[in-house]
């Protein structure tokens, strides 16, 4: 059932970038902060040029209420400065739970035999994503198990992507999937450069834990159990040119204070290499999987007032990345969190393959019976009356706004330049220094209600659309110059029938 990857290259040296003794020592030094030392870091975080460890470690151990509140409206303020009042909407689809792996957390383990195995065919995958596609979703994540049904090996992950991007509705809509994002294992250079060819957008690859005495406890066998090897995946893509990647940690694993610290250390890395941090930084929490009895109870559980702390200091220690929300969170904390950082969050996910035309739960990666289980249009409409832009838009992706050159657009004192149609607008009068951060907002924010907006007259239900069409009103209200003139322009547009109506 497994193809095992017996011949695959192994690094020979240690990945030394993440540095434990010296993680160690920053949480060692680190007391109780006095208020000014946590008030001239957050007034450093403001200038949106990210934060020192030694700065991270100061509000990590923030305790103070008031403080708190400074901190998240720290964390707000650079939100709202660089993406908006934009909310990405994403689903995940999982073509396979196959995995040669033995991760005690999770229930795609390979010993587990309480769980349902599946692979997907390609008619199954293109099923599932014209069920997405017709819920109105433009972007889509695509999730394997670490091993892959024989004899197509990897070539399975590059055919499924072919079947998601050739997938249209059926129901006359003109609908499809945009941009497809993978989270698969880690990778040879050679089979990179495939997956690149093969049009994804981002390559996601979580390190678990970047403690490596738990990981290696964690990881009792298989390919994943060598931490370099995994680590150093987001290097591979990036030389493979693969120049979005997104890193992440499993929250529960290991002390998240540490975890922080290091993840900061993997985004320097990324950035001393390549000039370019990771697109993304998802944060999901350990949930209950079947067959996992140490999932139930995570060795070190985070607490829902720590984890509103790990999404608000990863805004102000790296605030040019995406932050990914999953369903794993119930909706009342990701309404708390929606404005203090987080950027991106799925909607209407189900985590075993076949999950959306079949009821079928003993094939999941986890079952959170506390999770947001709404459906996009539901979700859609609450984010909208909380008074966030839902967005479909993939507009970047296909313009070649990625990697080096939408960081350009992210981080304070780049140049900028652009050939949108619209860009002489939104440029025109920008100032200088940290605020031309503002610009992805100006940009992206007409391309958000346009999207929006699409949606709306396409898939949303009755109730949504007559709610969502005031929202969009309203927000162009709010909006001033060749913003307010962008919108107005594409708006009209999808209202009189056009559809991806982007620059």
């Amino acid at each position: 059932m497994f193809k095992e990857f017996a011949n695959r290259p192994m690094p020979t040296e240690p990945a030394t970038f993440i540095d434990e003794s010296e993680i160690n020592r920053t949480l060692e030094n680190v007391g109780l902060p006095d208020t000014a030392r946590v008030r001239e870091v957050l007034a450093k975080s403001r200038e949106m040029r990210g934060l020192s460890g030694d700065e991270v470690a100061v509000l990590m151990n923030v305790e103070s209420p008031d403080l708190l509140e400074e901190m998240f409206a720290a964390a707000r303020y650079i939100k709202d400065e660089i993406y908006g009042n934009r909310l990405v909407l994403f689903a995940p689809l999982y073509i396979s739970n196959l995995c040669k792996n033995e991760c005690t957390y999770c229930a795609f383990r390979r010993s587990n035999k309480d769980l349902t195995r599946r692979t997907l065919s390609m008619e199954e995958i293109a099923a599932e994503t014209r069920i997405l596609i017709n819920q109105g979703h433009k972007r889509m994540l695509l999730v394997a198990g670490e091993s892959y049904p024989e004899p197509e090996g990897f070539d399975y992950v590059l055919k499924a992507i072919e079947a998601v991007y050739a997938t249209k509705s059926n129901d006359g809509k003109g609908g499809e999937i945009r941009r497809v994002n993978v989270n698969v294992a880690p990778l040879t250079q050679d089979e990179f450069i495939k997956l690149k060819a093969a049009r994804i957008g981002t390559y996601q690859c979580f390190q678990e834990t970047y403690h490596r005495p738990t990981y290696t406890q964690v990881h009792v066998c298989g390919v994943k159990r060598d931490y370099d090897w995994r680590v150093t995946a987001p290097d591979r893509a990036m030389r493979a040119h693969i120049d979005d990647v997104g890193i992440g940690v499993l929250f529960g694993l290991y002390d998240w204070k540490f975890e922080m610290l290091a993840l900061r250390q993997h985004c320097e890395h990324l950035e001393r290499e390549f000039n370019v941090g990771p697109h993304t930084i998802s944060m999901p929490r350990i949930e209950p999987a079947v067959g996992s009895p140490m999932s139930a109870n995570p060795p070190h559980r985070v607490s829902d007032a720590e984890f509103k702390k790990i999404v608000a200091i990863t805004r102000l220690s790296v605030p040019y990345t995406g932050m990914i929300m999953t369903t794993r969170e119930t909706p009342a904390m990701r309404r708390a969190t929606l404005d203090m950082g987080v950027s991106q969050i799925s909607a209407g996910s189900r985590t075993n393959p076949g999950g959306y035309s079949s009821q079928e739960h003993n094939a999941e990666q986890f079952h959170n019976q506390l999770g947001d289980h709404r459906t996009l249009d539901e979700v859609v409409r609450d984010i909208a009356q909380q008074g966030f832009i839902p967005s479909l838009c993939t507009a970047c992706y296909r313009e070649g706004r990625t990697g080096a050159e939408i960081m350009k657009f992210l981080k304070p004192g780049a140049p900028l330049t652009t050939t949108a149609k619209d860009g002489e607008d939104l440029i025109h009068g920008l100032p200088a220094g940290p605020q031309r951060t503002s610009f992805i907002k100006k940009m992206c924010t007409p391309n958000a209600l346009s999207s929006y907006t699409e949606y709306l007259e396409n898939y949303a239900s009755p109730e949504t659309r007559a709610a969502g069409l005031k929202v969009v009103k309203s927000i162009m209200e709010t909006l001033e110059g060749g913003t307010k003139r962008a919108s107005e322009r594409m708006v009209a547009r999808v209202l009189a029938g056009e559809k991806d109506v982007y620059f």
